[in-house]
């Protein structure tokens, strides 16, 4: 078995930590922190949790073993799959400032063989609550999370590359083999930032995407803004937003396969009309796609995504959303996220917004967020209000 050596598993933690929880800011003495890791990424959760030590934060753990969550699939009831322990969940998210989980999937097809209307029951009933208050507590500015994946084997042959070829992607993305490494991720997310202004300075009306099997129409909405370079998710060079789902209007085909629930779903294909899915097929486990979208509010959009080639360093197809979502290549990448939408993609005080407000200006909420990846060459028009039109994205780059 292939594992880091030392320092690049020590540039990782100090990445996470010093980095990228905090919105660029990092962890600060006496805060809490909640480590949750795949049982597998155990030599950087060491890394991670002594780094949490020595920034003089505290560090809460959670390790996750991935048979556990297969058989509670196989022998658990509805109401036991539905069970969420209220009290400890919400005094959990009072106690913590940080929260970063390790993935690190040991076999991306465990639970092939899982019914998906147990994996919907599961995310039903109260466990919505989690998500809520996790939202709540992140628009008040008092908690910020990030994602990191560390490689194993079963990815790797998912991928088709060498444990050592998949790790060395991970290293490059991230920077890992660099001296400073945090330097060079400040300067790409200034460069980030930068594109980022100047899309919030368009006075956009809509988004027209043409592609492959694509030809599709987003609404921006009122009191929005475009969010990338804050450190939820390493690596990130995605630019995003949360547009409000009752404009979306097309269809649109994702090249991208999506590892979802154990599962693998091809060749995906969506059409939407007023912002609801009125068509989904698949070439591959369109049973599963339908399952998922049938969710309450998972139906309509949470988030329209672009990535700018120039910054990704992620060359290789990789079986997992948080790289492949990033992924560079020829054309740079779009992806939807199905689902809820991001809070911070409202351009005002969110401390003041109500369920209602969030409602009434066509923003998402669902127990899913599943973002669905097209690397296809694409061109992506800004329609401004005055009915002026501009492109915007074009061959893999933004051209603003």
């Amino acid at each position: 078995m292939f594992i880091p050596d030392k320092k690049i598993l020590e540039n990782y933690a100090r990445v996470m930590i010093d980095f990228a929880l905090g919105k660029g800011k990092g962890v600060q003495k006496g805060q809490v922190v909640y480590l949750q890791y795949d049982s597998e990424a155990l030599p950087l959760a060491l890394a991670v949790y002594k780094r949490i030590l020595e920034k003089g934060a505290h560090p809460m753990v959670k390790g996750i073993e991935e048979s556990f969550q297969k058989t509670i699939y196989e022998v658990a009831s509805d109401d036991q799959l539905k069970f969420f322990p209220k009290d400890y969940s919400k005094a959990l998210i009072n106690t913590i400032d940080h929260r970063i989980y390790l993935i690190a999937p040991t076999d991306p097809f465990l639970l092939k063989s899982v019914d998906p209307k147990k994996i919907m029951v599961s995310n039903s009933g109260d466990k919505r609550l989690l998500r809520k208050w996790l939202f709540e507590k992140e628009d008040q500015g008092k908690l910020t999370w990030t994602l990191c994946l560390y490689g194993t084997e079963g990815m790797a042959n998912e991928a088709g590359i060498s444990l050592k070829d998949f790790w060395q992607e991970i290293i490059n993305a991230c920077y890992l083999d660099q001296n400073n490494p945090i330097g060079t991720w400040e300067s790409t997310f200034k460069e980030i930032n930068g594109l980022k202004k100047k899309l919030n300075d368009l006075p956009v009306d809509s988004y027209h995407m043409i592609s492959e099997k694509t030809d599709l129409y987003i609404k921006l909405g009122e009191k929005r803004r475009w969010q990338g370079g804050g450190g939820a998710n390493i690596p990130s060079f995605e630019i995003f937003t949360s547009p409000d789902w009752r404009g979306v209007n097309g269809k649109i085909f994702f090249n991208f396969p999506l590892y979802r629930y154990g599962n693998i779903i091809k060749n995906i294909q969506l059409e939407f009309k007023d912002g609801i899915v009125i068509k989904a097929t698949a070439d591959k486990n369109e049973k599963l796609l339908r399952e998922m979208i049938s969710q309450k509010n998972a139906d309509k959009i949470g988030e329209f995504s672009l990535t700018d080639r120039r910054f990704s360093k992620i060359s290789k197809f990789m079986a997992n959303t948080l790289y492949d979502e990033n992924f560079g290549g020829e054309f740079g990448n779009s992806h939807l996220a199905v689902g809820t939408s991001y809070h911070d993609c409202y351009n005002g005080d969110v401390k003041n917004m109500k369920e209602e407000n969030w409602k009434d200006l066509g923003f998402n909420e669902s127990v899913e967020h599943c973002d669905i990846i097209n690397t296809n060459e694409k061109t992506v028009e800004a329609i401004l209000k005055d009915g002026t039109k501009k492109v915007i994205y074009k061959n893999g780059l933004f051209v603003l």
